[in-house]
């Protein structure tokens, strides 16, 4: 009976102090997770929080703030002095020639935000095809003389991508310097990482991880903060960005091998000023993980004038950046649009202000227009996309699904015939606030022809989603798709 009595009376004690525990963390929960938070983010992670408290609670100290270490955010505002010295073009700039009004104040924006200036004078050409980007990029390797500058999320040594590896090679053998940056979390999870590295040492390349998760080394911050950009910097002459990871079109995963997936991307050669903002990027992330600071070449840009010169702006952003630099510039565009909005993206995931700037365009009688892809390899992000159709359709937006077995990987948007955007950067919540990338605002009309000509080459291979069609999927679909949706915005 004293046992009995003695268990009871334990157990009371304990279960009030699990009671006590369970209210004082869901009270602390409240009024630390809003804090600086958008409300839909807040809101998703107090539901994580409340549903499961325990786990939800780790998964909110491991991945609930999104700054990097203090360190590295210091490193982003000494670089920032050195981004604003690279002007080199700025007085190309011919705004008194079919520049419209509204994007003056749009280009202050990005310099205010991102440092860099809108230089002119530059050259730009697209490659739509996976095997003919590689091999411009490989020949571009073989002609350097003082440097190559690589950065990929993505880096991975397969038979695909051997010749650039080979590339790089011979140019550290001529006594080229070779620097090469891939992030860590998205290569090493990519198959063959040990043998990426391998031969990164055999060439003799400068290497390094980018945001490396290795703790017994004291590198450690919120595991899914990446550096998503794709860039390529040869002599300071010529440059490389966009959507394109250095990997075979497969990824070399079985899933996507089995289902025969295969990338669509685009990627841009640059030349012209616009190359030491684009290097600039690079330097800035050299310094994040090296502590050294590369020195600023001082070579002078050419005095030519060049036929369709195109002004363009680097538009970088990241969790080095407080201020979602790369949401701020798409909103800004959007709502500048006079005539036309196409937009492609094969994340697109929006939050509240991107979803309301694209469907007002669409309200105002704009011509909006979506491409995505009806296949995916990642089916959380898919199922949350396809949650945003129905009422991108009923506002009037175009939506163009890219068919199966093609995964349209290509991230670029045109604004009527002036202004357009290349880069890494997805439409979704993981690209505004989590992930570095690289974002290029171009205006002339030249490239953006040149992109509508890309636009009209998907929609030949792509079918048109139908808001009648759409409303009759069957329930299992749209289950998914709103369960998806509450976790986008749990970052």
């Amino acid at each position: 009976m004293v046992s009995f009595i003695v268990n009871f009376f334990a157990s009371s004690v304990f279960a009030t102090i699990a009671l006590v525990v369970d209210i004082v963390i869901r009270v602390l929960a409240v009024i630390i997770v809003p804090q600086n938070r958008k409300p839909q983010t807040a809101m998703a992670w107090l539901l994580a929080i409340f549903l499961i408290p325990y786990i939800g609670i780790v998964l909110f100290l491991l991945f609930g703030s999104r700054k990097l270490p203090q360190r590295r955010r210091e490193k982003q505002v000494e670089i920032n002095s050195f981004i604003l010295e690279t002007t080199e073009g700025m007085d190309r700039v011919e705004k008194e020639v079919d520049f419209p009004g509204w994007l003056e104040p749009i280009v202050e924006q990005n310099r205010t935000l991102g440092s860099m200036p809108l230089v002119g004078g530059n050259t730009a050409k697209l490659y739509t095809e996976y095997s003919e980007s590689l091999a411009a990029m490989t020949e571009a390797v073989e002609t350097a003389k003082r440097f190559v500058h690589a950065e990929f999320y993505i880096l991975s040594y397969d038979s695909t991508t051997k010749p650039f590896f080979d590339a790089l090679e011979a140019a550290v053998a001529r006594g080229v310097t070779v620097r090469v940056l891939l992030d860590h979390v998205a290569s090493i999870r990519s198959p063959g990482y040990l043998r990426t590295i391998r031969r990164l040492k055999h060439i003799g390349a400068n290497w390094h991880l980018m945001l490396p998760i290795q703790p017994w080394r004291g590198r450690w911050q919120r595991p899914d903060l990446r550096n998503h950009r794709k860039l390529l910097v040869i002599d300071r002459t010529l440059a490389f960005t966009g959507s394109q990871n250095m990997i075979d079109r497969s990824y070399n995963k079985r899933g996507n091998i089995r289902r025969g997936l295969r990338w669509k991307d685009l990627m841009v050669r640059f030349e012209g000023p616009i190359v030491a903002g684009i290097n600039a990027l690079f330097v800035t992330d050299w310094y994040s993980e090296t502590d050294e600071l590369l020195m600023r070449e001082t070579d002078r840009i050419p005095d030519e004038k060049i036929r369709d010169a195109i002004d363009a702006q680097v538009v970088p952003s990241g969790p080095g950046f407080d201020l979602e630099n790369n949401l701020r510039l798409f909103d800004s565009l959007v709502y500048s649009a006079q005539r036309r909005v196409i937009i492609t993206s094969p994340y697109f995931v929006p939050d509240d202000s991107m979803l309301y700037a694209i469907t007002n365009a669409a309200y105002r009688g704009l011509d909006v227009q979506l491409f995505c892809s009806a296949v995916a390899d990642q089916p959380v992000v898919f199922h949350a996309q396809r949650s945003y159709y129905e009422a991108l359709l009923r506002a009037g937006v175009r939506i163009w699904l890219y068919k199966s077995p093609t995964v349209l990987h290509a991230k670029h948007f045109t604004i009527d015939d002036e202004v357009a955007v290349i880069g890494s950067s997805n439409m979704d919540m993981r690209s505004f606030s989590l992930n570095y990338e690289i974002s290029v605002m171009l205006h002339g009309r030249h490239i953006v022809s040149q992109l509508r000509e890309v636009e009209e080459s998907y929609r030949e291979q792509c079918t048109e989603l139908l808001l009648d069609d759409w409303l009759t999927r069957p329930l299992r679909s749209k289950v998914l798709d709103n369960t998806a949706r509450l976790t986008a915005a749990v970052q």
